[in-house]
């Protein structure tokens, strides 16, 4: 993640709460404390005999060399991971395919939506992708520009966007900041939203987020995975 000197952040914020929004509600998850991205990657590795697992953004290799698997690769173009690339150049040029993607780079919805559809292309049937950070409690955990450390970014967006595809199948698991669960499958539940993506602001997730992003439990989701 990019680090940003204090001056900066100072005019991010000020920069954002004047001219894009400025709003003071504050959700309240419930994310199991012995539970999170790693458990779930182990879980779904195991359940569906996966092979192959792809990690876009390692930062220090926190899950990377956790995640027990006989194939594994990780892009990153600081640190972390086995290539030292941006996603945008690994996928241009990648044949491979994969099981199981886990999406933790540039935390931007762009960027986020690029991500998943270039995933999407190398996916194997009946795999999977996970999203993480898709479940800020707070307009300074979402804000782009960000201002603050903590920070999820606008990931939620890239949800709610595809979301309203005939052809993906997304859930949001209330787990470890949100991690959004994506296979390719007729969508069972097409949301239909009355502004565009570019129009939604940290309000309209925080009154409708249940809804724009499909969130189910740890428990429904080891019914539905």
């Amino acid at each position: 993640m990019e680090k940003l000197n204090k001056f900066q952040k100072i005019i991010n914020k000020i920069y954002y709460l004047l001219f894009i929004e400025n709003f003071k509600g504050k959700l309240k998850f419930n994310f199991p404390l012995n539970y999170g991205r790693i458990e779930l990657i182990d879980y779904l590795i195991k359940k569906n005999k996966y092979t192959d697992y792809l990690e876009i953004g390692c930062d220090k290799d926190q899950l990377f060399s956790r995640v027990d698997i006989k194939n594994k690769t990780g892009v990153d173009p600081v640190s972390g991971g086995n290539i030292r690339k941006t996603s945008d150049q690994f996928f241009s040029n990648n044949k491979k395919k994969f099981d199981i993607i886990f999406i933790d780079g540039l935390h931007i919805y762009k960027q986020v939506k690029k991500d998943i559809l270039n995933s999407i292309d190398c996916l194997n049937d009946n795999g999977l992708i996970l999203v993480h950070d898709c479940m800020p409690d707070s307009l300074s955990k979402q804000a782009v520009p960000r201002y603050r450390m903590q920070w999820n970014g606008d990931a939620w967006k890239a949800i709610v966007d595809l979301r309203q595809s005939n052809e993906l199948d997304i859930f949001t698991c209330e787990i470890d900041q949100g991690i959004g669960i994506i296979r390719k499958s007729k969508n069972t539940s097409i949301l239909q939203i009355n502004k565009p993506i570019k129009k939604l602001k940290f309000k309209d997730y925080f009154e409708n987020y249940k809804l724009y992003l499909r969130v189910i439990s740890l428990e429904e989701l080891k019914k539905i995975f």
